[in-house]
């Protein structure tokens, strides 16, 4: 089920590109949900800022194992949501 819940959860996991595509879904489903739009337009902008690296990041995320690796995308996350 996609959620605004779901699609937070994957923009807080640096996995903009499918949080983007909940949300567009979200709004299809109810046109006038605010907080969909608000993300979107959000996204759209990081996503030309942050072109090709979600992809990395994404595929980072998904086989890191040591705390090492967990710190490096906790630093990532935080320096891309500022």
């Amino acid at each position: 089920m996609q959620t605004l819940t779901l699609a937070n959860i994957y923009e807080l996991q640096g996995l903009k590109e499918e949080a983007l595509d909940i949300y567009k879904e979200v709004l299809k489903k109810d046109p006038s949900n605010s907080d969909a739009k608000i993300a979107i337009r959000r996204l759209s902008g990081m996503r030309k800022k942050f072109l090709n690296v979600n992809t990395q990041m994404k595929e980072f995320f998904l086989k890191m194992d040591t705390d090492v690796e967990f710190n490096e995308f906790e630093r990532w996350l935080l320096k891309s949501w500022n």
